[in-house]
């Protein structure tokens, strides 16, 4: 395309050549620069009208303020109920949290109310921006994040907790009899019967016939038979290798095969068998071998628990 550009004055002309390249490189200018002069004239008819209050631009003004408004308000409301919907979910885990503490609590012999006592706070203020509605939404996020991580960890204290419980209460450290004097220790001593110097393989709890005998830890019965020595007598077991023998009763309660618990009556004193008057002969076994049962005992009386437990199973009888 050729232009031809004359100068009247000084009587010239001038030849511009553009290629096809060059004329759309200029078209695309020209029509960027029109753009921008309308957009600058635009604006400024705008804002010239809004300020001086004309009819038509007053009114374009307040349509487009008021679906700003109106997106920015269901803006926020989505936020919110999403925010509410995360603060219902966390409210429902510190309710479990809560109630987890408790029992882990209760297992490791704590005050729950030490606990839920909320920690002085003080100190100077120090007024910072307000926080925005990202860092919320992250600060929730975390919380929830954290109380997902302590109730893993409370969860797994209970099960440890739980598990050592079960454990003691499955160690015969209860005292066989409510009240009564130990009248022949574990150890070497002179039979009654015979005179000359014998192994005892128990403790001998002095009591009258008819004394409830109670099971010194929970197990599964495993004997409940006469027995020529041991007369009426009981077995228990409560898992790895421990047994315990109740012998001379004059009445048992329980059969082989049944479970018991620990202070359950499962038969009382009397004195059948190899003895010289009423009395319970109390053994403990381990792998079979007799044990001490006193070092059991004395065990058990400086567990938490254990004698304020022996104590209510003498009240109730």
């Amino acid at each position: 395309m050729h232009f031809i550009i004359t100068d009247a004055w000084l009587a010239k002309s001038r030849a511009v050549h553009l290629s096809g390249t060059r004329l759309v490189l200029a078209l695309l200018g020209l029509a960027m620069l029109l753009t921008l002069l309308v957009a600058l004239l635009y604006h400024w008819v705008f804002l010239k009208g809004a300020r001086e209050g004309w009819p038509v631009v007053g009114t374009l003004v307040r349509l487009v303020v008021k679906d700003e408004i109106e997106q920015r308000d269901r803006y926020m409301r989505e936020n919110i109920d999403a925010m509410a919907r995360k603060l219902g979910e966390m409210q429902a885990k510190l309710v479990q949290l809560e109630a987890l503490g408790e029992r882990v609590s209760g297992l490791a012999g704590v005050n729950p109310a030490e606990i839920k006592a909320a920690p002085g706070r003080g100190g100077t203020l120090v007024s910072g921006r307000p926080i925005t509605m990202e860092e919320l939404r992250s600060t929730l996020t975390e919380l929830d994040a954290l109380t997902d991580q302590r109730a893993d960890l409370l969860t797994l204290a209970e099960s440890r907790l739980f598990d050592q419980r079960v454990r003691k209460m499955m160690v015969p450290t209860q005292h066989p009899v409510s009240s009564g004097p130990v009248g022949s220790a574990f150890g070497w001593r002179i039979d009654p019967f015979t005179g000359r110097s014998a192994l005892h393989t128990g403790l001998d709890f002095q009591a009258d016939t008819g004394t409830s005998i109670l099971a010194a830890a929970g197990g599964v019965v495993v004997a409940q038979e006469p027995h020529p020595a041991y007369g009426n007598m009981v077995e228990v077991d409560h898992g790895n290798g421990l047994v315990t023998r109740y012998a001379h009763a004059s009445r048992t309660l329980v059969r082989k095969g049944d479970l018991v618990k620990r202070g359950q009556k499962i038969a009382e004193v009397g004195s059948t068998g190899r003895s010289t008057g009423p009395h319970l002969h109390f053994e403990v076994l381990l792998d079979g071998i007799a044990q001490d049962p006193q070092k059991f005992l004395n065990a058990g009386a400086h567990l938490p628990g254990m004698a304020s437990g022996r104590l209510a199973a003498s009240t109730r009888r």
